[in-house]
């Protein structure tokens, strides 16, 4: 057996151990408490397809069979949908603090961002700490009223900048101009400083 022969046996059967991996068939402790819901298509593809180029109407249409409340599997990713609004209003009301949570991505996770961040602490004393300094510190009325300054002044940055690249009669790259200005109004809410410019090759 050559080298080349060896290399692609060895990655078909790295895939078909990867994929059996994401299988359904895999089950995880939880999932047999789960709503019932459409049968996904085996290993990765889930219940992607069925959903279409217009998931609403592709969800309402399921509901109609499976019930309000289904479950379906995005990728590896288990979701519970809910159609009814009476159940919405259940889960959403009335027990507000047990779905309150959300999935934390890995690149969130990274050196333990997510536990100190009021984006994605579960609802708790330590979330309501977060919140209360960053509505004193940050969101207040008095805070935004005597950061307005720098607001505009990042706003004119932005002005200037369009206002310059019209004299060169050259295109404006929308996606830069807008990353650019809306890091900079974060950054000066936080660091009072400006984190990229325009000009700058790091909003691309």
């Amino acid at each position: 057996m050559d080298y080349i022969t060896f290399l692609l046996l060895l990655s078909f059967v790295w895939t078909c151990i990867h994929l059996l991996k994401l299988s359904p068939i895999d089950r995880k402790p939880g999932t047999a408490s789960l709503p019932p819901g459409p049968r996904p298509f085996p290993i990765i593809i889930s219940n992607i397809l069925k959903l279409g180029d217009k998931p609403h109407q592709s969800l309402t249409n399921l509901s109609k069979t499976c019930g309000p409340v289904m479950s379906i599997k995005l990728r590896s990713i288990a979701t519970v949908v809910i159609s009814s609004s009476e159940t919405a209003k259940e889960v959403l009301h009335r027990n507000d603090q047990a779905f309150s949570s959300r999935t934390v991505p890995d690149a969130v996770r990274a050196h333990n961002h997510h536990e100190c961040s009021v984006a994605w602490v579960p609802a708790s004393a330590h979330w309501r700490k977060i919140r209360k300094i960053c509505t004193r510190e940050i969101f207040s009325v008095q805070q935004l009223d005597a950061s307005q300054g720098l607001r505009r002044k990042i706003v004119q940055e932005l002005l200037d900048h369009v206002e310059e690249c019209c004299g060169r009669g050259c295109a404006v790259d929308i996606d830069g101009a807008a990353f650019t200005t809306n890091l900079n109004l974060l950054s000066n809410t936080i660091f009072s400083i400006n984190l990229v410019h325009h000009d700058s090759n790091f909003s691309q």
